[in-house]
């Protein structure tokens, strides 16, 4: 297994993914805007970054998805992991652990002090996943949402 920082080459990939990502939570399964993608990725001002787990065919098995936020602790900057997705067939095969640590790394080369990311408490699948790799609950914090007009 290998990978890689998603490039031009794998947008209808990733559009695809998005629609099964969608699936997975209980929507439907329709792909994402190809446009859309790529401009969150590589236009002028990338909104994320995604790293794509690949067999060695070069199959995507699994995706994780994530942005820079700043100010972390004082000044610092912290990596936030908006989506870690495997594809059902490859699950609990160590692809999101090794995503998992891609994106763990990434963070270090890029000066971070911190990651940081939600689970569903609905999915109990993803909570023990991340209790799992060490990682502990922020019982200390609310996550809000609110939708922004178009």
């Amino acid at each position: 297994m290998r990978i890689d920082v998603a490039a031009e080459a794998d947008i209808e990939e990733i559009a695809q993914m998005l629609g099964e990502i969608e699936e997975y939570y209980g929507g439907e399964n329709v792909p994402g805007d190809r446009e859309q993608v790529r401009g969150a990725l590589l236009g002028p001002s990338p909104a994320a970054t995604v790293l794509l787990a690949r067999d060695d065919e070069g199959q995507v098995l699994g995706l994780a998805s994530y942005s820079r936020l700043w100010p972390a602790a004082g000044a610092d900057t912290s990596l936030y992991l908006k989506e870690l997705f495997v594809r059902e067939p490859f699950r609990k095969s160590g692809v999101g652990r090794r995503l998992m640590e891609a994106v763990q790394a990434a963070g270090v080369a890029e000066g971070c002090t911190r990651l940081e990311w939600t689970a569903d408490t609905d999915n109990p699948a993803a909570v023990d996943f991340y209790a799992a790799l060490g990682a502990h609950q922020n019982a200390g914090k609310v996550m809000y949402r609110a939708e922004l007009p178009r």
